[in-house]
Formats: C-alpha cells, structure tokens, sequence
C-alpha cells in the first residue's frame, strides 16, 4: 500500500511555476469578463426591449403607462428569481466546484435568451404568450443569479492577496461590457420603422445571444477549477449545507446586501428605466441608447480604476465616496435628463451611471468574497449580491414608473437613486475592512457591531 501511494505521489503533476499561474489568472479573468458580458447582455437586452415594445406586443390594450409598467413587472421577476439562481448554485458550487456551475448558468442563460425570441405574442398566443414570457425571465434570473458569485470568486481565488480588487474588475467589467453590446445591439435594430421593429426586429437582439453564448462557453471551458476550492476538496472540508451555515451568521449577508444596493438601484434607474423615462418626455430612442453606450464606455474605464485604488485604499472609502457622490448629484442629473438637451443627457448619465455607479460597484467583487469563508462562500457572496439587486435594482422601474406615472414628473426617480445610495453610505460604515484578508480565513466572526474608519495603508 506504501509503495502504492508513493507511485501516485510520483505520478502527480508539478506544481504549476509562477507564469503558468499568471496565464491561468489571465485566462481566467478573460473567462469572467467575457462569460458575465454575455449573461448580462442577454439580461439588459431584455430590460431595454421591455422598455420599448413590451408593453404593446405582450400586454396590448392597456393605457401605456400601465403597460410599461406590466413589461417592468416582468422585468422585477427575473430580479426576484436571482437569490433562488444564488442558493441552488452556490449550494453546489461550495459542494461540486465553481467551474461547472458556470457553464450551467452560462447554458440556461442562452437556451432562456434564445426562446424569447421565437416567444409568440399576445396576438398569436393570447394570455399564454405574457406567461411564457415571465416563465423564461424567471429562468434567466436563476441562471444569473448564480452566475456573478461563481465568476467573481474563480478570479478572486486565483489572484494574490494584494491585487484581489484590480482582478475582480474583470468581472465586473462584464456587466457595462454587455450593456454596451445590449445598447449597440438594440441602437442598430431601433433604426427600423417602428413597424418592422415591433414586428420582428426586437427578437434579433435575443436571437443573437446563441453566438455569444458559443464564445463564452469556448472560453470557460479552458480553465481550471478554483485552487482554494480545489484545497477543500482536498481536505474533505466543505459544507454539507452552505445556506444553513451561512444563515446562523446572517449578519455578513445582511451588511453586503446593504452595501450594494445603492449601485444597483443606480443601474436599473439610468440603464432599463431610464430608456422609458426619457423616450416618453420626448428623447428620440436613438439618443437614449447613444448616452447608454458612452456612459458604458466610460464605466469600462472607471470600474478598474476603483477597483485597484481599493486594493491600495480599501474597499470601504472608495464604494462611500460613490454613495456619497450618487446621493449629491441624483437631482442634478435627473435636472440634465429633464432638460430634453442630447448633451446634458449624455452628461446625467455618465455622471450617475458611468462614474458614481461604476465607484460603488467596482470594489463589491473582492469586497463581497472577502466576507465569507471559502467553503460558503459561493453561497454567502451570491446571497448577498443577489439580495442587493433584488432590492435595489428589481422593483425599482417599477416603483419609479408607477410613481412617476401619478405624479406626472421625474421627482421619485432622484429620491430613489438618493435613497439607495444613502442606504450604501450608512451601511458600509458597519463592514470590517477586508483589503488585507487572508481568504483562507472564516472573517465572519470579526465582522464589529459597531462602525469604525479604521486606516488601510497601502
């Protein structure tokens, strides 16, 4: 038996030298990049066509404020199905690995992105046709909502401890990334007559998706699985149950939850919302979309930005300086959209969007997966972002539609992206620094009950 053991000790591969680990890092964030681009194209894709001809195609004979307002209803629901996407596959991510719980989500976000686009409409299909099509947002909800927490810790995992933030941008890079193919994408099909986009040019969009589903999964396929997970595999040490872990401390879930909802009520706001805010005071859609793409284009450039200042700074004061930020200028920047003007519009979004969303979002990747323990870690991260864009992102068109519906102007719209980041603000103050965390430790336990600045040198 002795001699056996030797035998497979021999037979093992070499431990990988240091540039084989760099382009393994490199592979990998490539991986996380392109694998969320395409979910969260596939995800904003829909949000955008909702804003624009939704409401008549599914929910036809409603005044169209209330069908608008039904198209985001259906819109909420794939936000509401995202912590369920967290649960189920951080479960088995924390049990089975990170990588093939990737390809799954990428796969169920694809095939669900693919159908809509052949869905039949209220026309064809009747009530069924509104059905089907909350059926297959549920499904892509689930799949994101397990896709961000497995792509964000295979990059976390694989970088070293002192450039966590700057690696973990790639990530979440991926989400302007899509919104700027979303944007492009739906900008060039918007460019038909009304009648010919109502009639087949909002499927190409979704249509599309297969191709970009093909790169991703070729992608992701050549990576390899998380060495921390790889470790506890190793030593037998996962949990059986990792929500139920997670759950007696729910305190790290609760606090992330907080931290990350004034980013997301920032995106759904000035991305989804925004094309049906503006576009029904009088903005041609052409412009809209023009000011979503640059202020993706700028986000592109500011996400890594503040991601590796937070690995020098700290996470905390780089995400409270874009709370801070997003809260001062909320009525600014709705005054910018209000003024009907192409560059004041572009202007309101960049700053709300492309530089104050893009400070509070950028560190959530390395921050969030410095909160948990690797054998829950999938689970808890997940939990908490996905807890976040339920609050923050998911009912917030709705909200905003409704009340802007029945007050007649955008006022709700800037007390709610002030509200959310107020909400970020006063919750990070509560979080531990975690900058400088080994991820080899359970950091639950240290999380204080009272906020403090502690400094974070460089």
């Amino acid at each position: 038996m002795v001699s056996f053991l030797r035998s497979r000790e021999s037979a093992m591969p070499p431990a990988p030298t240091a540039s084989e680990r760099t382009r393994q890092l490199r592979r990998v964030a490539l991986s996380g990049m392109l694998g969320t681009a395409v979910e969260f194209y596939d995800f904003l894709v829909y949000g955008t066509v909702a804003a624009l001809v939704f409401g008549e195609l599914f929910f036809p004979g409603a005044d169209p404020a209330v069908g608008t307002i039904a198209a985001f209803g259906t819109f909420a629901a794939g936000y509401v199905a995202r912590p369920i996407g967290g649960i189920v596959f951080g479960h088995f991510g924390d049990r089975l690995g990170r990588k093939n719980m990737l390809l799954l989500t990428m796969g169920l976000m694809g095939g669900a992105s693919f159908l809509i686009g052949v869905l039949p409409t209220y026309d064809t299909a009747g009530v069924w046709a509104p059905v089907l099509l909350i059926t297959l947002r549920v499904v892509q909800g689930i799949a994101i909502g397990g896709e961000w927490g497995g792509a964000t810790l295979m990059v976390v995992e694989h970088a070293g401890e002192r450039r966590r933030g700057l690696w973990s941008s790639f990530t979440q890079m991926g989400a302007p990334l899509g919104s700027l193919i979303s944007a492009s994408v739906v900008a060039l099909v918007s460019t038909l007559p009304k009648d010919q986009f109502a009639a087949w040019g909002w499927r190409v969009p979704f249509l599309l998706s297969v191709l970009l589903l093909g790169v991703g999964l070729f992608v992701r396929l050549k990576v390899v699985e998380s060495p921390l997970f790889a470790e506890v595999k190793k030593d037998r040490a996962e949990s059986r149950l990792p929500i139920l872990d997670v759950l007696r401390r729910p305190k790290p879930v609760l606090l992330a939850c907080g931290v990350g909802i004034g980013a997301f009520t920032a995106q759904s706001l000035l991305t989804s919302y925004l094309i049906a805010y503006a576009t029904g005071i009088g903005y041609p859609r052409p412009q809209v979309l023009t000011a979503l793409t640059v202020s993706a284009a700028v986000a592109l450039v500011v996400l890594p930005c503040a991601s590796a200042l937070s690995d020098r700074i700290g996470r905390r004061p780089v995400v409270l300086t874009g709370a801070i930020l997003s809260a001062a200028t909320a009525f600014p920047v709705l005054a910018l959209v209000d003024s009907r003007s192409s560059g004041a519009l572009i202007l309101g979004v960049v700053i709300g969007h492309g530089i104050s969303q893009s400070l509070m979002y950028g560190p959530l990747g390395a921050l969030f997966s410095e909160m948990f323990g690797t054998k829950v870690r999938y689970t808890g991260a997940s939990l908490g972002y996905q807890g976040a864009t339920l609050v923050g992102a998911g009912f917030s068109p709705l909200v905003a539609g409704s009340l802007v519906a029945s007050s007649g102007n955008g006022t709700p719209v800037a007390l709610l992206l002030c509200g959310g980041s107020l909400i970020t603000a006063l919750t990070v103050w509560f979080v531990r620094e975690t900058s400088r965390t080994s991820l080899g430790e359970d950091p639950a336990p240290e999380l204080p009950t009272t906020p403090h600045t502690e400094e974070i040198t460089a």
